[in-house]
């Protein structure tokens, strides 16, 4: 198997490629927009256009991609080596303005996704998308593989009344497309406003690749989205920001385990939990009872009992469905303890912090209600979703 080029590698291998872009260019990109030697690609876009690359854009968790969490945003500054202006799209905009425009003839998006619907970056791109369809400025998005695979989906469809920065379309939790596809499935299905874009497409990428299949080095695209590992347990253990349990936030295993300082975690294990996966047919995971402290973030200094989500089969492991599973089991367990986190969260100043996470309040309802497994199959009706996914791959 070959090891897998991303569209920036592909840029920088292919010089007649390189000569189409003849204006100035912008890069919009992150701490893992790294070609496969882990050179940063703002590097490579020195190297290739010179002093016709004349600006540097950041999303959510900045350029350098050290800030924390929600709402925390970044500044606009000059680049101390790179000596041009880089760009915050999470700062008092999330769209970047016209004079942020001014001068640019190709604006580059290299970002590194994760595949699930509330990750903000795959929002940056349509955001910047329909800013740009009024433009004299090609959009090229440099192709990056769908780390938990290109086929499988999963978890409800956004309602758009439940729309935010953290969910802005009408697509399930693993959504199964990369960022040029995203691209793509936005000008196609969720905007009349047409950009010029064009995908520079990866090559040696297949649908069926975890991204340790295309044997490129995996760099945290978000701080704490350390570990490749942490992409399948995103699904499950991000539904805790909409509460005050901590998701591990402030520990080196952050967004792969969860507790709080009132669960006791071995008994509860014991005498309930392990039982309840065996009942509900979860498959291809394990809850394992573990306790931490968090440095910084809820719970900060506080010994909290809790879970880590170990996968032990990523074919048959469906994160969606695991992380609802613990919702509801530790919202019942915890009783008073346990509280829906209140707005505001992502910009969005009116609607409960979880309801905005799962795009809907109905999964809110069925924890709170006890209601059965069975039951999630209601909220699953991905028949459409997958018809239009087909409709825009490029693989």
């Amino acid at each position: 198997m070959k090891k897998v080029r991303t569209g920036l590698d592909v840029l920088i291998n292919n010089e007649g490629l390189q000569k189409t872009f003849n204006g100035n260019v912008a890069l919009l990109c992150h701490n893992a927009s790294v070609d496969a030697t882990c050179v940063h690609a703002a590097f490579r876009f020195k190297e290739l256009f010179g002093a016709r690359f004349v600006k540097l854009f950041g999303p959510q968790h900045g350029f350098n991609t050290d800030a924390q969490d929600n709402m925390i945003e970044t500044d606009h500054y000059i680049h101390p080596y790179f000596n041009i202006p880089v760009y915050s799209l999470y700062s008092e905009t999330l769209i970047p303005t016209d004079d942020m425009l001014k001068g640019i003839d190709y604006l580059f998006v290299d970002f590194q996704d994760v595949g699930c619907c509330m990750y903000t970056y795959i929002y940056t791109l349509t955001l910047l998308l329909e800013k740009c369809s009024d433009k004299d400025i090609q959009v090229v998005v440099l192709d990056r593989p769908n780390p938990v695979n290109g086929i499988d989906t999963e978890g409800n469809i956004l309602d758009l009344k439940f729309e935010s920065f953290i969910g802005r379309h009408p697509i399930p939790v693993r959504h199964g497309m990369t960022i040029g596809e995203v691209a793509l499935m936005h000008q196609k299905f969720w905007t009349k406003k047409k950009t010029n874009l064009k995908i520079i497409k990866m090559q040696y990428w297949e649908r069926n690749m975890y991204f340790e299949d295309t044997k490129l080095p995996w760099l945290l695209p978000s701080p704490n989205i350390p570990r490749i590992e942490t992409t399948f347990t995103f699904p499950s253990t991000v539904l805790f920001k909409g509460t005050n349990l901590s998701e591990g936030r402030g520990t080196t295993q952050s967004l792969e385990i969860m507790g709080h300082p009132k669960i006791n975690s071995f008994s509860f294990y014991s005498n309930h939990l392990s039982n309840r996966v065996k009942q509900s047919k979860l498959k291809g995971v394990e809850l394992r009872p573990i306790t931490f402290t968090p440095t910084f973030d809820k719970k900060a200094n506080e010994v909290c009992g809790g879970f880590q989500v170990h996968v032990l089969d990523r074919t048959t492991f469906r994160p969606w469905r695991v992380g609802q599973f613990i919702i509801r089991e530790l919202y019942h367990y915890l009783g008073n303890d346990f509280e829906w986190k209140n707005p505001p969260f992502e910009y969005n100043y009116r609607q409960m912090p979880i309801d905005i996470i799962n795009g809907t309040d109905k999964l809110r309802h069925w924890v709170e209600n006890n209601d059965s497994m069975d039951m999630l199959d209601d909220f699953e009706h991905l028949k459409d979703y997958r018809l239009q996914l087909n409709d825009i791959k490029i693989y």
